[in-house]
């Protein structure tokens, strides 16, 4: 259904969009959105309890909402480099080597957190 102006609705747009990313998004790129849905929604979890309950182990929210947040951007890294549209950017860059700096760069991530905790 097209509006008045001439624009398709916002339905057929989020139609088009659904159709379009689960028949045109590889699966593997399909499990890396899945785990930055998981992050997103654990950090925003982790947000909402801070404001309900209180932040008095300051050191421990800040530091579970950083890593949530530090997690986010290396799995969007990680989608952006195993992207198959964005090869001719990332030539020099395999999937196996892009997934390597993600795990290593969780490794230094998480021992960071963990001295921030104290």
């Amino acid at each position: 259904m097209v509006s008045a102006s001439g624009a398709p609705s916002m339905v057929e747009v989020v139609t088009r969009l659904v159709g379009d990313y689960t028949s045109k998004t590889p699966e593997k790129l399909k499990l890396i959105d899945s785990y930055l849905g998981y992050i997103m929604f654990t950090g925003i979890f982790q947000f909402v309890y801070c404001c309900l309950v209180g932040t008095f182990p300051f050191n421990s929210f800040l530091s579970g909402f950083i890593s949530t947040v530090a997690s986010f951007i290396l799995g969007v890294c990680l989608r952006i480099q195993t992207n198959p549209a964005n090869v001719a950017v990332f030539k020099d860059i395999s999937v196996e080597r892009a997934f390597a700096d993600f795990i290593f760069a969780h490794c230094v991530l998480h021992l960071v957190v963990l001295n921030f905790i104290g």
